[in-house]
């Protein structure tokens, strides 16, 4: 897993590529934790993601919750990416958009 962070006027985007799961999840977690401080939105990019695990769908809660009233999406979200999210439900409770 490859994780690039762009922090710009209180915006975080976090672009990772290639798999979140229980192995690849714990350094995710901690990026996340380390740059939020005073952001005001949060961007996960999954363009280059191939796929997530329960693991990974557990810091995207722990983002979601830890962002409370600020902003957070999920943008580019491939196909099989998409099929976990609608599976678990995630895509009821997550903004999310699709890759186009």
């Amino acid at each position: 897993m490859k994780i690039k962070e762009k922090k710009e006027n209180g915006k975080l985007t976090v672009a990772v590529e290639g798999k979140i799961d229980s192995y690849t999840a714990p350094e995710l977690e901690k990026r996340i934790k380390s740059e939020l401080g005073e952001c005001t939105e949060l961007i996960f990019d999954f363009k280059k993601l191939d796929y997530i695990s329960s693991a990974g769908l557990r810091i995207l809660l722990g983002a979601q919750k830890l962002m409370g009233n600020r902003n957070m999406k999920v943008i580019n979200v491939n196909e099989t990416v998409n099929d976990i999210f609608d599976v678990t439900g995630f895509s009821y409770i997550l903004d999310i958009e699709i890759m186009q």
